[in-house]
């Protein structure tokens, strides 16, 4: 074939006419895309790992929210023991309020209060238990699951002369006692007729104290737990007829009774608490699969900058032949849109059956299971995710590609070409970008929170690429060593084609989030297994009577080993309205939010504890006898915009009461120490009925003596360990910390993927530099050492730099988020810098050890 024969070829090739002419584009662009992707993906594993990685992440993280939330809506009857749940809290309903209910609906009755049970031995052990009586419609949906199986109403009946219970079979063990035997709780005396395997409203209760023990409702008169200010709950579950709808009767109880104080809540409202639990841990996991995916991101960026090295001749080739950059820019960009569908494609997949492996996983272990299904919702979020990211990091070096001319490309493996790109490069990145972070914005339940993560990750971005600039500035001026293996490790950092951005960007990222979920779960960690524990009371005391209050106090003052006792009267009651407008209707900000949920701890104090720091406002006069006032946590306070001489509405056992706020104060939560986010002056709460609560602090061996000596001398005063309670709590944040540090682990692949795109990227440069070094005789041990020494200097500043980035997050998130307070630990930065430092050598071995093995021959020849 002639000269001209090939030139008229290679121009049919790329689809130019004899005139030079290009013919029409995007089809021609498509056409020779599909004729590149007939060679394979070789260079695109990574891209494609990387995109389904995150894309994974986040479709798994929202579908199996998105399960477990339609879980609880579907089983939401179940849950909460009926079409609606009516509270009170220390009184009954009244008989007029009983009556409307019962013209309306089924209403069954259950009394929930906190007791102490123990065996009847004389040295038996006491253990706190939630006491739940229920009536002969319970439960009103769902069904209560008993070992033996049996009838419940046949298990709590009233036989030779003992009420029966139905308890928990932890409760059991703690006791030592065995079905069949006798269980005192106050003055009755119940046999254990059987063990609840399964109750079915369990999971509508908040965070719980004890194990379940559940009786009649006839026998509770007869244990003496029931007194004036008991903290006792009594719910009212309805079972609504056809025709009436809980919005109407809802609107119909607050019209017939607007000052009764109930807590309504439907089906809608099952479980609250789980239900929000669930919502910000699925943003916070969210969060950290975008990390990924953005992790992911610099790896497709990579990985199309690999594969367009590749090309390097064919690009050039293409470009001599007269093909525009807009050409060479359609050809790749639909390769990478097609490369990104299947990888999005695969995530979506992974995320579509993760609700399924969830299911397998956790069952209906938290009282009900989840909805499997497809939700498209997060899938369609999650694809639009990937294919935004594929985009958006794959533009810089399609445009720098399609800007550089022919003949630096044929020269761009030694020395990088300095492209002038469109000026369209610039908008369009900013574009996509900017969708990619509206998408995060707007897709997030916690919108503040998700800017913040975007403004973080933008940052952190920006500082991994300016400290990958910098390694590099300062390596090159660095004073040549005089060991050859560590001359050349410094060299590696700047010279053309280093991968020095690309790893200090893709590592940094999931480390930086390694590091802030490190020290995150180590402050919380801390505060409920270290600090709390020594300065926190061993004890809580509820449900002292006013008439007991002399004999407590003179019973625990007497006994060894007692360090300190504080001791308050309490009743409850909530927030009805904040200056006459209902919290329905107010703007309320998040963080405050559960000051509203239901009812609240009050009391009343003459003068102000030592250490109350007021910040605005005055404390009353020892002796006020005015209009009622209160004192308010400054905290929320300043979150509601109110402060000394506002008005709130309290209901206080079905009564609206209006108070003045007299002042705002700080209340340290973290102390475990009674507090109280309303302190009233007296008069108003000295008259209603109350209860004392008192906390003390014993020495550890006296902590056994002092319980069963209150316990035996009041047998209506529960005792709460608190160490128990915060072991309770420590066990659930393992459970959470558990899928955090899994779905970090997911950031982290993300940047190993990334890296080892880097390293394979580099293999044929390290080929060629360590067959040029073994021809000028340096030893096999001299080459990989000075490789060695690169990828560790290279790790060693990206977890330093990660270190640093992911402490100052971490320290945002304990003191603005949280409110608690931050402790630097040492020890999580050090082993993630090690983590950091071994993923790197490993892969830098890895990568060394396979151009140390090549031939040198083959390579001289082809040069």
């Amino acid at each position: 074939m002639t000269a001209s024969d090939q030139s008229a070829a290679g121009r049919t090739a790329i689809g130019l006419d004899r005139s030079g002419e290009v013919r029409p584009g995007l089809p021609l662009a498509l056409r020779l895309a599909r004729r590149e992707l007939r060679g394979g993906l070789r260079g695109f594993r990574i891209f494609l790992a990387c995109l389904t990685l995150g894309v994974a992440a986040i479709a798994g993280v929202g579908s199996v929210s998105e399960a477990m939330l339609e879980g609880l809506k579907r089983d939401g009857r179940i849950l909460l023991g009926g079409d609606m749940d009516l509270r009170l809290t220390h009184v009954e309903a009244s008989a007029e309020q009983q009556t409307w209910l019962a013209e309306r609906a089924e209403v069954s009755s259950v009394s929930e209060m906190r007791a102490m049970a123990r065996g009847m031995a004389a040295d038996a052990r006491r253990v706190l238990v939630e006491l739940k009586a229920v009536d002969d419609l319970y439960p009103l949906y769902g069904a209560v699951e008993l070992a033996p199986a049996g009838d419940l109403a046949d298990a709590l009946a009233r036989k030779d002369g003992y009420w029966g219970a139905v308890v928990d079979g932890n409760l059991l063990r703690r006791l030592g006692v065995e079905r069949g035997e006798l269980v005192q709780v106050g003055d009755a005396q119940y046999r254990v007729s059987a063990v609840l395997e399964r109750e079915p409203d369990r999971t509508s209760r908040a965070f719980t104290l004890g194990p379940t023990f559940m009786v009649d409702r006839q026998s509770l008169a007869e244990t003496g737990l029931v007194q004036p200010g008991s903290l006792i709950r009594n719910h009212y579950r309805l079972r609504l007829g056809d025709g009436l709808s809980a919005t109407a009767l809802r609107s119909d109880l607050q019209e017939a009774f607007p000052q009764a104080g109930w807590r309504i809540r439907d089906t809608t409202q099952a479980a609250p608490g789980i239900g929000r639990f669930i919502d910000r841990l699925t943003l916070f996991l969210t969060l950290v699969g975008l990390t990924a995916l953005l992790v992911g991101g610099v790896g497709v960026g990579n990985a199309v900058r690999s594969y367009l090295d590749g090309k390097t001749a064919t690009i050039a080739t293409f470009k001599c032949l007269g093909a525009p950059g807009r050409l060479i820019f359609q050809v790749y960009m639909a390769q990478i849109l097609v490369l990104a569908v299947v990888g999005i494609a695969l995530g979506l997949l992974i995320g579509a059956l993760s609700p399924l492996a969830a299911h397998s996983v956790i069952g209906d272990t938290l009282g009900w299971s989840a909805e499997l299904g497809i939700y498209p919702v997060p899938l369609a979020s999650a694809a639009a995710f990937g294919l935004l990211t594929a985009v958006t990091f794959s533009l810089w070096p399609l445009a720098r590609a399609r800007a550089v001319a022919a003949a630096s490309l044929f020269r761009d493996l030694v020395a990088p070409a300095r492209a002038l790109l469109s000026r369209g490069t610039l908008p369009a990145l900013l574009g996509f970008g900017g969708l990619l972070a509206g998408l995060a914005v707007l897709t997030a339940s916690d919108r503040m929170l998700a800017l913040y993560f975007v403004a973080g990750a933008i940052g952190a971005l920006a500082l991994f690429r300016l400290a990958a600039l910098g390694i590099i500035a300062v390596s090159r001026r660095l004073p040549r060593p005089r060991r050859p293996g560590l001359r050349l490790a410094l060299t590696n950092l700047h010279r053309p084609g280093a991968p020095t951005g690309s790893v200090v960007m893709s590592l940094g990222l999931g480390l930086t989030v390694l590091v802030a979920i490190a020290l995150i779960e180590g402050n919380l960690a801390r505060q409920v297994e270290q600090s709390l524990p020594e300065e926190a009371p061993g004890f809580y005391f509820i449900d002292i009577q006013p008439d007991q209050v002399a004999d407590f106090d003179k019973l625990v003052s007497g006994l060894p080993g007692i360090n300190e006792v504080q001791r308050v009267p309490m009743l409850r009651g909530r927030i009805s309205a904040v200056n006459g407008v209902p919290p329905g209707q107010m703007e309320i900000p998040p963080d405050v939010a559960w000051i509203f949920r239901g009812d609240r701890g009050l009391t009343w104090m003459r003068e102000p504890r030592p250490g109350d720091e007021l910040t605005s406002g005055e404390w009353w006069p020892p002796d006020y006898a005015g209009p009622p006032l209160v004192s308010l946590d400054n905290e929320v306070g300043q979150a509601l915009g109110i402060g000394p001489g506002d008005k709130l509405s309290i209901n206080i056992l079905g009564r609206d009461v209006e108070v003045t706020i007299a002042n705002l104060r700080v209340v340290d939560w973290s102390n475990l120490t009674i507090n109280f986010v309303m302190v009233f002056s007296p008069g108003l709460l000295e008259q209603a009925p109350q209860t004392h609560i008192a906390t003390v602090k014993a020495e550890p061996e006296a902590e056994d003596t002092l319980e069963i000596a209150v316990t035996d001398r009041f047998i209506n005063v529960s005792s709460i360990r608190v160490k128990e309670a915060l072991e309770q709590v420590g066990e659930l944040m393992g459970h959470i910390a558990t899928a955090v540090r899994a779905i970090a682990g997911v950031a982290l692949a993300a940047g190993i993927l990334v890296l080892a795109g880097a390293v394979a990227a580099g293999h044929h440069r390290r080929v060629y530099d360590a067959v040029v070094l073994k021809v000028l005789g340096a030893t096999r041990r001299v080459v990989a050492l000075a490789f060695l020494l690169e990828y560790g200097l290279l790790g060693l500043v990206t977890a330093a730099i990660a270190s640093v980035i992911g402490s100052i997050a971490a320290y945002l998130v304990m003191t603005e988020i949280m409110n608690a307070p931050f402790v630097f630990l040492p020890q999580a930065v050090l082993s993630t810098a090690l983590i950091a430092t071994g993923i790197t050598l490993a892969f830098g071995f890895a990568g060394t050890w396979r151009a140390l093995g090549q031939k040198a021959a083959p390579l001289l020849r082809n040069e």
